[in-house]
């Protein structure tokens, strides 16, 4: 037999599906919650992945601002970033910064952005995510579908 019964098929911009999808964030554990959004994002979850194509769906976090942490994260765990300055490493907890003007937003941005891929291709992505602290959303002229994040693996 000289030839494949089946032809690998690589996903490209022209040939991707891209869908609006909203997940709500009620009660949802940040770094589960997370991990289940960057899946969403890159598009593993269709059965035409390929790993260096924007593939995923546009996704829309509602109620940001109710994720929950277990344990005593929330107050213990802390970010750390660097200004480029000596002496500029600066540290926060989750729980100040939730406190600050969008700070659910930021909070979600940062986990997620930690499971995405460190190049080009992670930046896009990123920005196919939109977060929002209420339970409003202006993308209702997309017509986003509603998933439930805990039926995904």
């Amino acid at each position: 037999m000289d030839t494949l019964s089946y032809k690998t098929i690589s996903a490209n911009q022209a040939t991707v599906t891209k869908e609006w999808v909203v997940v709500d964030a009620t009660d949802q554990v940040v770094g589960r919650l997370g991990a289940k959004v960057a899946k969403l994002l890159r598009g593993k979850y269709k059965p035409n992945f390929t790993p260096h194509v924007d593939c995923g769906d546009n996704v829309i976090i509602i109620n940001a601002d109710k994720v929950k942490f277990t344990g005593k994260k929330m107050t213990d765990k802390i970010y750390l970033s660097y200004t480029g300055y000596p002496g500029g490493q600066r540290e926060i907890t989750p729980a100040r910064l939730m406190a600050k003007p969008n700070g659910a937003d930021k909070l979600m941005r940062r986990v997620v952005k930690g499971m995405l891929p460190k190049n080009r291709l992670g930046a896009k992505l990123l920005g196919n995510l939109y977060i929002y602290a209420g339970s409003e959303h202006k993308h209702e002229a997309q017509m986003p579908k509603v998933i439930d994040i805990n039926s995904l693996k």
